[in-house]
């Protein structure tokens, strides 16, 4: 990955800091992760911004490892 120097307002730069450690983040990450929440909220605008950012976490999830999903209600089906 290439990376570009910017200039970004230090406030912003403040609260990526104090957001980012609460994220378990780098500040370079947050503000990466803000981005990308921002960039998808104006390509869907009718979905909450809460809903763009969760769903983008729980892409980055690692999937080894993981169960998958069963409905409870295939366990009630017969074949």
């Amino acid at each position: 990955m290439s990376t570009v120097s910017m200039r970004i307002d230090e406030s912003l730069v403040g609260a990526a800091r104090v957001a980012a450690k609460a994220e378990f983040r780098t500040v370079q990450g947050q503000v990466e992760f803000w981005a990308k929440v921002g960039r998808a909220a104006l390509d869907n605008p009718d979905l909450p911004a809460s809903f763009i950012a969760e769903s983008l976490m729980s892409l980055a999830e690692p999937r080894e490892g993981s169960a998958p999903f069963v409905a409870r209600s295939q366990g009630n089906l017969q074949a």
